[in-house]
């Protein structure tokens, strides 16, 4: 092949319904979940974990009692398996049925996906969780200098 045809191919758009044939996504259909726009969402989600944030070991599970696809994975390498548990951002949640989700396990990411496919994470965790202090923030006391306000 030359450099020439190459760059061709690099250039050729993708058809329409790429996604529709993408092996991850079929796979994802085949789990025998019932909502598609929730399968098209977890596809979402897995290639932003994949591609943008470059996660280890991604791999989708299908929940057939809570008809959802689920996805497991690690931030980093060694890292503990992390669940992420992906939405459509019209879905309407209870605290009745996330309790159901988390079922008494550890914390679960929550990836809300928007119509125009932004994704926004969210920990789930049973009971109240501590947030971390802030890293860089030094507490200046009455020191500090605050700017009056101009009318």
């Amino acid at each position: 092949m030359t450099d020439t045809t190459k760059a061709e191919d690099d250039e050729r758009p993708l058809p329409a319904n790429w996604i529709l044939q993408h092996p991850k996504y079929q796979e994802m259909m085949n789990l025998e979940i019932g909502d598609e726009s929730q399968i098209y969402a977890a596809f979402l989600v897995y290639l932003d974990l994949l591609e943008v944030r470059q996660w280890q070991d991604v791999c989708s599970r299908g929940s057939p009692e809570l008809q959802l696809v689920l996805l497991e994975g690690r931030e980093k390498e060694g890292d503990p398996l992390q669940v992420i548990l992906p939405l459509p951002g019209n879905r309407t949640l209870s605290h009745r049925w996330v309790r159901s989700v988390l079922n008494g396990g550890d914390s679960m990411l929550l990836c809300a996906v928007a119509s125009d496919s932004s994704l926004v994470y969210q920990r789930l965790c049973e009971g109240l969780l501590t947030p971390d202090p802030p890293i860089d923030i030094q507490d200046k006391g009455r020191s500090q200098h605050r700017k009056r306000r101009l009318r």
